[in-house]
């Protein structure tokens, strides 16, 4: 039987970072994960957006996780020889006059990361817009397709990934670790999104999956240096091709992509986007988002060997390399995991017998 010290299943946002720290930490790993579409990690827009919501909040943690991740991306895309990460900033059209004053009430109180607009004819030539806009600066945006495919690839020569779905039919587990495939691992660790819903350890846990809609959409001649806003997001994605999103649906039929989005999202960009446009691709995903808007990081507190990185919902460029790190540093002995993500933090209720 092959023997490695933890297996991860997944290979999202999540994975990919929990390996990769694995591995710079010299811990031996196994990662499984069927190849397709279907995560949410998959058509992310990328953006690390530090102000969200109507009232213009600071999105939780943002101070220390941006400068966490900048230099985490920055790493790994010199690990990769790819660059994944640019600084870049939001404009933000204000869609109406609430907004607007939020915006300028949020700046006077508290400007970091706003800044006012300059010259308010500034975006004319591309957009249609009434109330001016100010900017979100700076934000990061991550090149998500190029960091998986490539860290996958990178997990393929290495011999270090089985592309294959995840059956609980072939796990057991004994005292001293997990059986899976013909693998003993000491731990292993769940990164699989939506599935970790049914997941018989950790089904528990107050999910609260939510289905995003995007477009990708083919627009030449709007510049790539920044991304806008206005109620809607249009984020550079690849060369002429912008992602244009999201939707938040938290009652839902299915996870497919639905007429009615795709309608609104096209009425909404022919009322403000002037240049002809194309739509590339429609695309669907559900978010293993949580109830309390925070992660599930760390062990099982009654099956030490079991552990899980996941809840991320619409955050997963920015937390999964920190909370990665921080599962891994655990591992090796050096500090603890945030007690807001913990795991442990639901102890009575994983203790209860299903």
């Amino acid at each position: 039987m092959e023997e490695t010290e933890l297996l991860i299943v997944g290979q999202g946002l999540a994975g990919t970072w929990l390996s990769f720290w694995l591995y710079k930490a010299g811990i031996p790993f196994k990662l499984i994960d069927q190849p397709g579409p279907g995560g949410a990690s998959l058509r992310a827009a990328g953006l690390i957006n530090p102000v969200t919501g109507r009232r213009m909040v600071t999105t939780w943690m943002i101070d220390e996780l941006m400068p966490f991740a900048s230099k985490a991306y920055q790493e790994v895309g010199k690990f990769l020889d790819e660059p994944v990460i640019t600084e870049t900033s939001l404009i933000d059209f204000f869609p109406n006059v609430q907004m607007l004053q939020a915006f300028q009430k949020r700046y006077a109180e508290n400007p970091a990361y706003l800044l006012p607009g300059g010259n308010q004819e500034k975006f004319t030539e591309w957009f249609r817009y009434d109330l001016g806009w100010g900017s979100i600066q700076p934000c990061l945006l991550v090149n998500v397709e190029k960091l998986l495919a490539g860290w996958r690839n990178w997990l393929k020569k290495n011999n270090l990934i089985i592309e294959s779905g995840f059956d609980f039919s072939d796990f057991r587990q004994d005292p001293e670790g997990v059986d899976y495939a013909g693998i003993h691992a000491r731990y292993i660790v769940f990164c699989d999104g939506k599935s970790s819903v049914k997941n018989p350890y950790f089904g528990k846990l107050p999910f609260a999956l939510n289905k995003g809609e995007g477009l990708l959409v083919e627009i030449k001649g709007l510049p790539a240096t920044q991304s806008y806003k206005k109620g809607m997001s249009l984020v550079p994605y690849r060369e002429n091709i912008f992602w244009l999103g999201s939707s938040y649906e938290w009652s839902f039929g299915d996870d497919l992509p639905s007429e009615k989005f795709r309608t609104g999202a096209e009425n909404w960009l022919r009322g403000f986007l002037k240049l002809p446009y194309r739509v590339v691709e429609h695309f669907a995903a559900l978010r293993p988002a949580t109830l309390e808007r925070r992660p599930f990081v760390g062990f099982h507190p009654a099956f030490p060997h079991i552990g899980m990185l996941n809840g991320m919902g619409t955050k997963g460029c920015s937390l999964a390399p920190y909370f990665a790190r921080q599962l891994v540093d655990t591992l090796k002995g050096e500090g603890t995991i945030n007690t807001l993500a913990v795991i442990s933090r639901f102890e009575k209720i994983l203790a209860r017998p299903y």
